[in-house]
């Protein structure tokens, strides 16, 4: 008696756990509302079967318990009730599928005025390419990408040459277009979900695989990898904006195309030094650093990272935080830069500084601190020497203090919070798992570590 209690208790408790649960789907955005159909199908033919074999177990539980004066029957076949089974199996079989088979229907079969985006995964990034005005993407080659060609364009294509390149996770949408998402990873399996959407897909090496959608409501969207893709997976995320036509047009035409990137001049150090006069009263004019100022040590980062960090600055995205008295420093310092052309020179002259590394100030467990630095390594080297694939600068012989101030500046969420730092998004959820002050200084030791 008590186990067939325990049986109806379950099934009651399921449904009702079901029901009354507030833990359900998110409200939808696209045109997919027949996927959440499929899935409700599904729950009401599961769970009639759960409901039903339950009740059938309790049921035969008491009917067929032990008795000392009855004997068990042995009927090897009934042909009625395997009947019975055989309909009513296939029956809930062909209600749950049917449904999903006509949805694939729709996802395969893309409308053709379906707008074309790109989306590019690589180990933790998201970036995105949309066609330019002759609606046509150009073709890309994994052997054309390097540093100055992360997306691999090619560049004796001509359809390519306005393509339309986004470098950061944050994709802008058009509100009530269909748009057709080719995905392509650059290095291993990735997946691409938006839970508001209804609609994800894995991204193959090697392969373009795509889903569609159109997006129905304006907002923004969480774009998360749902694929293990490696240590550093779970802070793999994007971003969609959805909005109304005009703005989706005004924030296109703030991206640079792949001509205006290629047309670019290289920075120009020679330029770049006397703009650098104002920045050497803090950081050194060898960019060697100053504790005492408050200043990090430049020389030895890479052109690429300082550039983004001027940028983030002039921006707003970093330095505007209450309690970063330091970043707010570098606010006006870097209004003075007018351009992206003078962040540019200002980077290559630091870029072109000698490289003395930094005296080591913290003390710390090298040996607890390589443990630690484990997932840190995936992005920033086994050396600390710095990734740009990663988006990861060099800390090796970098001012060991400054790195102590941004973790914890990461953990306890001065930087790393604004919508436009992707990246520091990124590092604060590393920095979270550095629970203390001894923590970081183990980690700061192990980098220092000769």
């Amino acid at each position: 008696m008590a186990i067939a209690i325990a049986l109806i208790v379950l099934a009651l408790g399921s449904v009702l756990f079901h029901i009354l649960s507030p833990w359900y789907f998110t409200p939808i955005a696209s045109n997919w509302a027949t996927i959440d159909n499929t899935i409700s199908i599904t729950f009401w033919v599961t769970g009639v079967v759960f409901i039903a074999v339950s009740g059938f177990t309790a049921w035969a539980v008491i009917r067929y318990r032990h008795r000392h004066d009855a004997r068990a029957e042995y009927e090897p076949e009934n042909k009625k009730l395997e009947w019975r089974l055989l309909i009513i199996t296939t029956l809930g079989v062909a209600s749950m599928l049917a449904p999903g088979l006509v949805v694939w229907a729709q996802f395969v079969n893309v409308p053709p005025e379906a707008d074309v985006v790109e989306a590019v995964a690589q180990q933790w990034n998201w970036s995105y390419r949309l066609p330019g005005k002759d609606g046509k993407l150009g073709t890309v080659d994994a052997r054309f990408v390097d540093a100055a060609n992360p997306f691999g364009m090619n560049p004796n294509d001509p359809n390519g040459r306005d393509d339309v390149l986004v470098s950061s996770p944050e994709l802008h949408l058009p509100l009530g277009r269909p748009v057709r998402v080719l995905l392509r990873s650059k290095d291993v399996l990735h997946n691409f979900a938006i839970a508001e959407i209804r609609v994800k897909m894995d991204l193959v090496p090697g392969l373009i695989t795509r889903v569609w959608f159109t997006p129905t409501k304006a907002g923004t969207y969480d774009l998360l990898c749902q694929e293990l893709c490696g240590i550093g997976h779970y802070a793999m995320r994007g971003r969609m904006v959805v909005e109304d036509a005009a703005t989706f047009q005004a924030w296109l035409d703030r991206q640079p195309t792949y001509a205006q990137i290629s047309a670019r001049a290289p920075a120009d150090a020679g330029a770049g030094k006397g703009l650098f006069a104002a920045c050497g009263a803090c950081h050194g004019q060898q960019g060697e650093g100053n504790v005492a100022m408050n200043a990090p040590k430049l020389s030895g980062q890479p052109a690429w990272y300082l550039e983004r960090q001027l940028k983030q600055f002039k921006q707003g995205s970093r330095g505007t935080h209450e309690k970063d008295t330091f970043g707010k420093m570098m606010v006006p310092m870097a209004a003075t830069l007018p351009d992206d052309a003078a962040i540019a020179n200002v980077a290559a002259y630091i870029a072109s500084l000698p490289d003395t590394p930094a005296p080591a100030t913290i003390q710390g467990n090298a040996s607890s601190g390589s443990r630690r630095y484990a997932t840190c390594a995936a992005c920033h080297g086994a050396q600390g020497q710095g990734i740009v694939a990663t988006n990861a600068p060099r800390l090796k012989g970098m001012s060991d203090w400054y790195m102590a101030r941004q973790l914890r500046n990461f953990r306890e969420g001065v930087r790393g919070t604004h919508a436009q730092d992707p990246h520091g998004a990124q590092m604060a959820l590393i920095a979270a798992m550095l629970a203390d002050d001894a923590a970081i200084g183990d980690v700061i030791a192990y980098i220092n570590k000769p």
